[in-house]
């Protein structure tokens, strides 16, 4: 069946598609070639003429419904067989021209609109079918032409919606359009000047499907003339717009160029005027005429898009409304500052508050928040008292919206809330009045009180600024403030805080997606901890205005009860604080300490302090028996050293100040020297405790520190020693030991000595009162004091004018004067008294005159029924003292003979019960007590006398003597070394390989045997076996399964061994071929032996390792290793020690460092690193970058801030440099920075300088306060002090073997 007898009718048309699209009248005269069956080869296909087609098109005799059948099965056949009709219409590409042009020339004829759409449906489809270049130029060129040949656009538009579909199908035709068309684009322009509102709507398709299509590169692309031609017409059209569709098409251009700066910079600069006609010169001048009269008859005013944007608004179209706020907030994230004022002065703000009044929908509340939380950054909109007029639409809106499941929208919500309350002027009050208040609080409440994290932590941070004084109403809701505390403290327990064992396999927080629930949770607890601190210091506030403080419409009588007053809120948030707070937040921070968390957390605290005194403490003693004082000081140390996060130091200052003002408050002293004393402890604290950010383990260091010239009292290494030893005793009155006891003894002991050495034996009050407590608490634990150290404590308390104001009424201050004669001969009886007279006091608190009038006839009675009655605690104490010291007993029967009655009672009480109970007493008490005076005077004249050279060499030869303390040392070294070699093997016990600390203890005291043992020249019993080459191997191979101490002493006892050449007679090296290779020796091997030239460059390798590993011991205990390995190459065999420092792995060891920062780059170890390197002739030491890249390190932290350690290390590197040969050579400006570091660095010391390969401690830095008189010698002695304790240790741990 052929085209020309299809019927018309509905049936006809059923079938159209198994009807081949020919003509009968056309077809035999066309060509066979392109004729062809088409589409599915199940149906045989169809049998398509092209050329039977373009005569249907083009032949004015066919009807409509044979030309839209012929469409409609063309379309078919494109949809089911692509690529079938290209094949025929490339036959000849002239055809395929003139079948889009007659498609083309149908847009102009067809009235019909279904035929229409099948004209732009096949159009499309044929063109993107086609894919050719030259077909799209076609299209373009004929759509120009016809555009310049017509009086009128009226009849284009199918034309334009057929471009638009186009530009949408071929995406690529966009650029094409933008750059080689320009005339045709200023057609489109033009266009939107033509009144009919159907033909803007088709030209606003076209460029809604330009910008749409190539997005932001078309402003690019686009000439800038037409762009802002565009925009100008765009509001134009829109502010005049009626119908639906030219409305939605001119809001969904206008959407795509508010996303793009470039559009928005026009649009919200756009002329008022009138908009100059710009025609081709081609347009007759009547169709200009009537462009001009439209352009005259459109109000100036609308064309303005922030009117324009408020007109949508106020449409009640929802979606137009929705539309609206969203190009708004998209203009305004392009430049808040320069666009708010137009929408602000445009009353924006207050039709989008109306909208948040008058809708649910969550789309338009989410859009409208977001447009008012732009529109807050700009003062204007608060000058203007939008917020006022929108506050209560807004928190009604925002109840609203937490009811709803859109977690989004809360969000918005809230946030803009917190902006507005964030920056609301303090003179203008959103909450004159309570109720206003109270609504604000419940929708609050509901968003902390939200299941999702993200919604609470913007609720919290709402209360945060909800919490301001200028929002609080008159009178203050401290009811609801109260609420708020209690709602965001109930969350705490539903927070998925991490367990003990999660934390350790999960690690920081850091390492966790933002995302993350953990994450998250840490969120929402930070944004609580600034809520409530926000809530603390509304309280103070309040509290310091009687105002505010109190509320009128209470009765007086009923303040200190009512649930809406100042007290309720204070203990509220004391309650929150010590029962919830305090706990969780230390739950947080075992992990990760965050410096934030704990920023806030440390100001609360202190808040408790000013806020309810009166149970200050009770607080204050739990905190400092629960370990706050270490708390506080460790957290100071990690993360405020080196100047970090000084908001975090300021904190925990303020909160230990406050703490340490509490506990000393309750000490009570004697005298009533409190108000002095505490302003000078409050001085010494507040001067010193900024600056005190170290680990407590630098305490000891910091308390042996030799401070130089004082200028001012409560300033200067001194003071931050009187200061510290201030915070040991308020710890230690809580059971904090913050220190240990040996340590704190030997520490407060030096610093007496100290400061008498400088001439001065007066200390403060309050350091001489917390010194003397501490040697009385930490005397169990240390050795018995000699001479000197007895006289210096003399002196000092003698110092002071009244012991008394020095006492504490504490058992152990008892034992420590009476345990030493030099001591209680001076004050044991004014301790005793003191003693005494503090339990009279007890005693008669609280006793009226009718007692008093009793006593003397009681007196007899009493006596006898005291046998009876159990001793007191202060009598017990004393009785404890008598058994140990009898001498005791003396100065009791003194005070029974010359002082007051009440005291010489007490006294004579003591001895009363003393005699009841020890009945043997009562035969001859003199002669019991005369071999306890004979000992006192024993104890008197005994002389001790310090450690001298000779102790030293005595204790050597006895440890060396010692044949079974070597057996125990030869026990654990070989089992140290079995499972070291058999590791590999499953079966061995673990009970096998000795524990850590013990193999530790034995290297460092193998390590000072042979050290001293060389220097004493000390005669060895019997010599220890030590395998060389496993020690090196667990060094290359086991080292990161080995603890980091560990390796620490296997550095040393190596070192120790190659000082003396690796040949001691207290260690017999063995070595083997993995270390000099195989038999015979060569000579580089022989003279290295045991070592060998493979074993030093094994040896330097691991200690390369060691070094990259970065850990503060092992960089230190690394680089004396290898200074030591150095120089025994040198001494043996000075081609090996050249090619060690001069092999590549040396250079990248040295960059590998210096790219690890500044403080590695300053680090001592590092740059004594580098002047070994340059001693021994390294050629991986560079000038430029590795030398120059230090200096400039130093210059950018500054001399005078680094550590004398680096000081001093810094001064040997520069020292080295200018003796060395450097490649490339320094100019002579890079010289004279040399000679002016080594200047600003100040005069050398001596000691160190001398030799620069002394080995530093493994531990510690070399002590600061070397002076000129002392000897290497001496300094080695120095350095070993701390290894002798550990010595002391190991031996003692091998005694329990």
């Amino acid at each position: 069946m052929s085209c020309d007898t299809i019927d018309q009718s509905n049936g006809g048309r059923s079938n159209m598609m198994s009807v081949d699209i020919v003509h009968e009248k056309f077809h035999l005269r066309h060509d066979p070639k392109w004729s062809g069956r088409l589409g599915p080869a199940e149906g045989g296909g169809l049998l398509v003429c092209v050329a039977c087609v373009i005569e249907m098109i083009e032949s004015e005799d066919i009807s409509s419904v044979k030309k839209s059948f012929a469409l409609s099965g063309i379309s078919g056949v494109l949809k089911c067989s692509p690529g079938a009709l290209r094949e025929l219409l490339q036959q000849d590409h002239r055809v395929s021209m003139r079948f889009t042009a007659s498609l083309l020339g149908l847009l102009h004829t067809v009235e019909d609109p279904a035929t229409l759409e099948k004209v732009h449906q096949v159009l499309v489809q044929l063109l993107v079918e086609l894919q050719s270049e030259v077909l799209y130029r076609f299209v373009l060129d004929e759509i120009h032409k016809q555009l310049s040949d017509q009086l009128s656009v009226k009849a284009f538009q199918p034309t334009f919606k057929l471009l638009g579909n186009l530009v949408e199908a071929v995406p690529n035709l966009a650029h094409s359009l933008m750059t080689q068309y320009v005339p045709l684009l200023e057609h489109l322009c033009s266009a939107l000047l033509y009144p009919d509102e159907a033909l803007k709507a088709s030209v606003l398709y076209v460029w809604l499907k330009l910008f749409g299509t190539a997005g932001g590169s078309a402003v690019q692309s686009l000439p800038i003339t037409i762009r802002d031609r565009v925009c100008i017409l765009l509001l134009q059209t829109l502010s005049n717009a009626g119908s639906p569709q030219l409305i939605d098409n001119c809001i969904g251009l206008l959407w795509l160029l508010v996303q793009l700066g470039e559009t928005v910079s026009v649009l919200m600069n756009s002329p008022e005027g009138q908009i100059m006609c710009s025609e081709d010169q081609n347009i007759h001048a009547n169709n200009s005429q009537v462009i001009c009269q439209n352009q005259e008859q459109q109000p100036p005013e609308h064309r303005h898009l922030p009117l324009i944007l408020k007109q949508l608004l106020l449409s009640g179209d929802e979606t137009l409304q929705v539309t609206s706020a969203k190009c708004i907030a998209s203009v305004l994230v392009h430049s808040p500052s320069q666009y708010s004022a137009p929408f602000i002065k445009a009353d924006v703000p207050e039709f989008l508050f109306d909208c948040l009044a008058s809708t649910s929908s969550e789309m338009l509340l989410w859009s409208a928040y977001s447009c008012l939380v732009l529109l807050t950054e700009d003062s204007l909109f608060f000058s203007q008292c939008h917020s006022v007029y929108g506050i209560e639409s807004l928190v009604r809106s925002l109840k609203e919206a937490l009811r709803l499941s859109n977690l989004e929208v809360q969000k918005q919500g809230l946030l803009l809330l917190t902006a507005i309350l964030e920056r609301q002027p303090p003179s203008v009050r959103l909450f004159p009045s309570g109720p206003g208040f109270v609504v604000v609080s419940e929708a609050v409440i509901a968003g902390v009180s939200s299941s999702c994290l993200l919604v609470a932590t913007q609720g919290a941070s709402a209360a945060s600024a909800l919490f301001r004084l200028n929002h609080q109403s008159r009178p203050v809701q401290y009811k609801e403030v109260e609420g708020l505390v209690e709602a965001i403290t109930n969350r705490f327990s539903e927070l998925p805080l991490p367990s003990p064992a999660h934390r350790r396999s999960s690690g920081s927080l850091k390492r966790s997606g933002p995302s993350s629930h953990a994450s998250r949770s840490e969120a929402f607890l930070f944004q609580a901890l600034v809520c409530f601190q926000a809530a603390c210091r509304l309280a103070e506030e309040c509290a310091s205005e009687p105002v505010l403080k109190e509320n009128t419409f209470t009765a007086p009588s009923k303040h200190s009860r009512a649930q809406d007053s100042l007290e309720s809120l204070c203990h509220c948030l004391l309650r929150c604080c010590d029962s919830i707070w305090i706990p969780t937040i230390i739950r947080m921070c075992e992990r990760a300490p965050s410096a934030q968390i704990l920023q806030h957390f440390y100001s609360i605290l202190s808040s408790q302090f000013t806020l309810l005194p009166s149970l200050m403490p009770v607080f204050a003693n739990k905190l400092a028996s629960s370990g706050f004082y270490r708390l506080a000081l460790e957290h100071k140390g990690l993360l405020c050293v080196g100047n970090r996060n000084p908001d975090l130091n300021v904190s925990c200052c303020g909160f230990l100040l406050k703490l340490s003002m509490c506990l000393l408050s309750q000490s009570n002293p004697a005298s009533g020297s409190y108000q002095y004393e505490a302003e000078e402890v409050e001085n010494l604290l507040q001067y010193n405790l900024p600056s005190l950010c170290c680990r407590l383990s630098d305490w000891p260091s910091l308390l042996r520190e030799v401070p130089g010239l004082q200028l001012c009292e409560y300033k200067g290494p001194r003071a931050t020693q009187y200061c510290l030893v201030i915070m040991l005793h308020l710890a230690l009155q809580q059971a904090d030991r913050l220190l240990p006891d040996q340590t704190v003894f030997s520490c407060v002991l030096w610093l007496l000595l100290s400061v008498q050495e400088q001439g001065s034996c007066v200390l403060p009050h309050s350091v001489l009162r917390s010194a003397l407590y501490l040697l009385a608490m930490t005397q169990d634990k240390s050795p018995s004091l000699d001479r000197a150290p007895l006289n210096c404590i003399t002196k000092a308390l003698s110092s002071c004018q009244s012991f008394s104001s020095l006492y504490i009424h504490h058992p152990a201050l008892l034992h420590f004067i009476c345990r030493y004669p030099e001591l209680a001969e001076k004050f044991g009886p004014l301790v005793l008294e003191l003693w005494l007279t503090k339990q009279t006091q007890h005693t008669v608190t609280g006793q009226t005159m009718t007692d008093a009038q009793e006593k003397g006839e009681k007196r007899d009675s009493c006596a006898d029924d005291r046998q009876d009655e159990e001793p007191d605690t202060e009598t017990v104490e004393l009785l404890t003292l008598i058994e140990k010291y009898p001498a005791v007993i003396l100065t009791l029967l003194d005070m029974l003979c010359t002082r007051e009655a009440p005291l010489a009672e007490r006294a004579l009480g003591v001895l009363e019960v003393l005699l009841s109970g020890q009945r043997h007493y009562e035969v001859d008490l003199c002669a019991n007590l005369r071999p306890a005076l004979l000992q006192a005077l024993q104890r008197l004249s005994v002389e001790n006398g310090g450690l001298g050279q000779g102790r030293t060499e005595q204790a050597v030869s006895m440890l060396l003597s010692n044949s079974g303390l070597m057996d125990q040392l030869q026990t654990v070294l070989a089992s140290s070394s079995s499972s070291s070699s058999s590791s590999a093997t499953p079966s061995l016990s673990p009970s096998a390989c000795p524990p850590s600390a013990l193999l530790c203890c034995s290297h460092l005291l193998m390590s000072s045997l042979i050290t001293l043992q060389h220097v004493h020249s000390a005669q060895v019993h019997k010599s220890i076996n030590w395998s060389l080459d496993t020690a090196v191997q667990r060094l290359v191979l086991q080292k990161r399964n080995t603890d980091n101490l560990l390796l620490v002493s296997y550095l040393r006892l190596l070192q120790a061994l190659l000082d003396v050449d690796l040949t001691s007679a207290v260690v017999c090296v063995s070595t083997g071929p993995g270390l000099v290779g195989p038999r015979p020796l060569g000579v580089q091997d022989g003279a290295l032996y045991p070592l060998g030239s493979r074993g030093a460059q094994s040896l330097s390798a691991a200690l390369s390792g060691l070094l990259l590993q970065k850990h503060e011991l092992l960089l230190r205990a690394s680089v004396n290793c290898l200074s030591s390995l150095l120089g025994f190459l040198q001494r043996k065999s000075h081609i090996t020690a050249k090619l060690v420092v001069c092999q590549p792995w040396s250079r990248f060891l040295l960059y590998c460092l210096l790219s690890s920062g500044e403080s590695c780059l300053l680090h001592p170890a590092i740059l004594r690193l580098i002047t070994l390197l340059l001693q021994h002739s390294s050629t991986a030491v560079l000038w430029e970058p590795d030398l120059l890249q230090v200096m400039e390190a130093v210059e950018r932290r500054g001399v005078k801030e680094l550590s004398q350690e680096a000081a001093q290390a810094l001064r040997l590197l520069l020292t080295q440099i200018e003796s060395s040969v450097l490649q490339p050579p320094p100019t002579e400006q890079h010289k004279q920075r040399v000679r002016d570091m080594m200047e600003a660095l100040g005069p050398q010391t001596p000691a160190l300088s001398c030799n620069p390969s002394l080995p530093s401690n493994i531990l510690y830095p070399p002590p600061e306060s070397e002076t000129h008189s002392q000897t290497p010698l001496h300094y080695i002695k120095h350095t070993h002090l701390l290894t002798y304790c550990i010595e002391y240790a190991g031996i003692c741990t091998l005694a329990c073997i």
